[in-house]
């Protein structure tokens, strides 16, 4: 049975909350500095403290009474990681007394690096909203449990941590919104779907968003993106998402590029046995994506983002490509398919060609469901990341290191792109045997994209999804790179080298 959790959490006031407070496993007494938050709770953070099965061990909570919550933060400082994780404990807590409000006092009793009381306060938030969420619009007459209610509030004493609350309550929502959309079934989430998606988000938050039509692609001379989504019923589709500020100081511009494949079937290079259940989640790319841009519109960060989704479902019908067939890429670069399976570096290429033409950005970042060649290499625990900018790769490690999303650093060689040669095109599709199976992807792609232009590929085919419910999340995809994505903009916004 899912336990029943909150409809909606945001940041506000409220006459009525819950002190939340952190204690170390060292600490023999009650920091002086929560004195007054002690007496002002009637003494329940004291009581919470001194709970027999409460050690103030990292992440342990205690609840003292209706009015006061203890979290442990271990022996040590913990890091953004541990404080989300806290978080995820922390709002099933709060769920479980029924509480509809939290008061946040944590980063004034922390020391070393992390005694900033936005970065503590956001990393909790993170983690409460991220632990809340569940997919709740298929419940029908057979659900069990509750369906989510009541909205909690949270704020804090600190106008820093207020901001950092605020802060963590929007990236957490952008991840969110990226779970939704990937976990929206395929019967539902069709290319067309995307778009109207795209669309209504675009409206809602002040951005622009254009549609480029199947027949429009094919005309402009898409081909990859054309044969990938020419054997299903729904036909596919660019979408584009542009985000301005109002103030512009000229800086970056930055371009996000998604592989939204709504459904993989691995085309006449059919998947076999139970490989194709899940195969909704190879949009999660684009689905972090849009997450992101929600994230970054919401947040207005003065920076210029595009977001360029290439959607298509890949299907089998006398309509659909073959291995063997040779197609012509929106950059003239010739490509033979050697596997229809290998669908995603196919729309990739067509929208990074298309990107680097027609939006010029200043720097690239693509994120795609790209090959289970990475998983075999970094297990779920971290993404792939392809880059030869040493600049934005720094970016993505921090960043990654940061948000809990972390990514690791492949080869990228002219070996690699060689090794891409095909006997009747310029370049196959996927390459005569498995050697380097994630890094061909890279490399396929790499001739797509203008070598002057800062560029990084991340492929999260990794921690894109859980099978098992965590602190965090639930079974099912994570929203992993909506905020990665979102603080990279952040931080390049701020400093672009």
């Amino acid at each position: 049975m899912r336990r029943t959790m909150y409809r909606t959490i945001r940041t506000g006031s409220s006459r009525r909350a819950v002190t939340v407070a952190a204690i170390t496993s060292t600490a023999k007494r009650l920091p002086a500095s929560l004195k007054a938050a002690n007496d002002a709770c009637e003494g329940g953070l004291e009581v919470a403290r001194t709970r027999p099965d409460f050690a103030g061990n990292l992440g342990e909570i205690s609840i003292g009474n209706d009015q006061a919550i203890l979290i442990g933060l271990g022996d040590a400082t913990p890091t953004r990681t541990a404080l989300r994780t806290a978080g995820g404990r922390l709002v099933v807590a709060l769920h479980a007394m029924g509480a509809s409000a939290a008061r946040i006092d944590v980063a004034p009793h922390l020391t070393g690096p992390l005694k900033n009381k936005p970065a503590v306060a956001q990393a909790i938030a993170e983690g409460m909203v991220l632990a809340n969420w569940r997919q709740e619009s298929w419940r029908g007459t057979a659900s069990k449990g509750d369906p989510a209610t009541g909205t909690l509030i949270l704020t804090s004493p600190h106008g820093g941590s207020r901001g950092g609350l605020r802060r963590g309550c929007i990236l957490a929502d952008a991840a969110n919104e990226a779970r939704r959309l990937g976990s929206t079934p395929p019967n539902i989430a069709h290319p067309g779907w995307i778009a109207r998606q795209a669309r209504a988000m675009a409206r809602r938050l002040g951005m622009q968003c254009t549609v480029i039509s199947a027949a429009k692609a094919k005309e402009s001379g898409m081909g990859g993106l054309t044969a990938v989504g020419q054997g299903s019923e729904h036909p596919p589709c660019l979408v584009h998402l542009t985000w301005k500020p109002k103030r512009s100081s000229g800086g970056p511009k930055l371009a996000f590029v998604g592989k939204t494949i709504t459904y993989d079937t691995g085309g006449y290079s059919l998947k076999i046995s139970n490989g194709m259940k899940g195969m909704k989640y190879d949009m999660c790319g684009g689905a972090a994506v849009m997450g992101a841009m929600q994230a970054i519109a919401s947040l207005k960060l003065p920076i210029e983002v595009h977001a360029v989704l290439p959607c298509a479902e890949n299907m089998v019908s006398e309509r659909a490509y073959r291995p063997d067939d040779i197609i012509k890429m929106f950059n003239g670069v010739t490509v033979e398919v050697t596997n229809t399976d290998a669908e995603g570096r196919l729309v990739l290429a067509d929208a990074l060609a298309w990107t680097c033409r027609k939006i010029k950005p200043t720097h690239i970042i693509d994120i795609a469901t790209l090959t289970g060649g990475v998983v075999v290499a970094l297990g779920q625990w971290c993404a792939g990341m392809w880059s030869r900018d040493a600049s934005l790769r720094k970016t993505l490690q921090n960043v990654g290191d940061d948000a809990g999303e972390q990514v690791w650093r492949m080869p990228l060689w002219k070996e690699h792109r060689d090794f891409m040669r095909a006997n009747h095109a310029d370049i196959w599709n996927s390459g005569p045997k498995r050697d380097g199976h994630p890094i061909q992807g890279a490399a396929f792609l790499s001739y797509f994209v203008e070598p002057e232009i800062p560029w990084a590929h991340i492929d999260i085919a990794g921690p894109a999804t859980t099978e098992s419910s965590t602190d965090l999340y639930a079974a099912g995809p994570t929203g992993f790179g909506a905020r990665l994505l979102a603080e990279t903009a952040a931080t390049l916004a701020v400093d672009p080298d």
